[in-house]
């Protein structure tokens, strides 16, 4: 299964919070109050998303932190690169990784070619789409409906 962790989400939430705030600054007290999250995660946080130019920060009695660019100019991917590294669903899919199989291996072109299409789709959406517009309702996705009605045990017949 392909799943960003809980520190990535947490980060999102950080940075649409932020993004809402107006170019204010806000300390990661602040941050930790307004979004339910813990102090030190939140610390943690802002200092990842610091180090790769996502949010800055100011020190100082004034000081806090504010999203480094526009909410339109922040992507998907530019998030998990940040907190999770550069998407590569499997190792021939990284830049810098070589497999033993490479010479014998006729799937690994295909899964590059997905890796690929999964990384320009998280660079498509940015930052302020995935905020969305206040009270819009988040759409539904039915994950037995997009992987196809004849999958799993109860499609095929099996009984429970």
């Amino acid at each position: 299964m392909l799943r960003m962790s809980k520190l990535t989400d947490y980060a999102t939430v950080i940075l649409a919070y932020l993004a809402r705030a107006g170019g204010e600054l806000h300390t990661a007290a602040d941050v930790a109050s307004r979004t339910g999250l813990g102090v030190p995660t939140v610390s943690k946080l802002l200092k990842l998303l610091a180090q790769a130019g996502l949010v800055t920060s100011v020190r100082g009695a004034q000081g806090g932190y504010q999203l480094a660019r526009p909410a339109e100019q922040i992507s998907a991917a530019d998030v998990i690169d940040a907190l999770e590294g550069p998407v590569a669903i499997t190792a021939c899919s990284s830049a810098d990784i070589q497999c033993e199989l490479e010479s014998v291996c006729r799937v690994g072109s295909a899964w590059q070619r997905i890796n690929t299409a999964i990384r320009l789709a998280l660079k498509d959406v940015s930052l302020d789409q995935l905020i969305g517009s206040p009270g819009t309702p988040r759409p539904r996705f039915d994950l037995a409906e997009a992987a196809g009605a004849d999958t799993g045990p109860t499609a095929r017949g099996a009984s429970r």
